[in-house]
């Protein structure tokens, strides 16, 4: 049986490092490949989510993170944080997601989560995304990402 690869979302055991950034590699061509066959009328089809990427937001918004080179968070079997990066989820509102940025306690997240979701941000919003950036509870701040309207 052949391993299904799965865009890290922050959420899961750290990612092995032997291999995964090919893995990545061949996924996200894989990602702009698809847009360049279902976005024929855009100007620039790899700039615009796909459909499917649409129903599935919270993998390719990892899979799109992961492939600009941001790290993920990663959570131990009693789901404790056990590294320092992004973390998406499924956002409040249909058909968006929200970006984190996690770390155990100690680890410096909260004071460079807002440069490193201000970089996450222009990573996604070069790939058709809107991505703004919130302060959530506890003064933590957070990226709501959609996929951009048209003109």
């Amino acid at each position: 049986m052949t391993d299904v690869f799965e865009p890290a979302d922050g959420d899961g055991s750290p990612v092995a490092a032997a291999g995964r950034a090919a893995e990545v590699r061949t996924a996200f061509e894989g990602l702009l490949q698809i847009r360049r066959v279902t976005n024929t009328a855009a100007p620039d089809p790899a700039a615009v989510p796909a459909p499917w990427e649409l129903n599935r937001m919270v993998r390719a918004v990892s899979l799109t993170l992961e492939a600009a080179g941001f790290a993920p968070s990663a959570v131990d079997a009693e789901g404790a944080r056990t590294a320092t990066g992004y973390r998406v989820r499924p956002g409040e509102r249909p058909a968006t997601v929200y970006v984190e940025w996690l770390g155990p306690p100690g680890s410096g997240a909260q004071q460079a989560e807002e440069a490193e979701l201000t970089a996450c941000a222009a990573a996604l919003r070069r790939l058709g995304w809107e991505a703004l950036l919130y302060r959530g509870p506890r003064r933590r701040r957070f990226l709501e990402v959609e996929a951009l309207r048209g003109p």
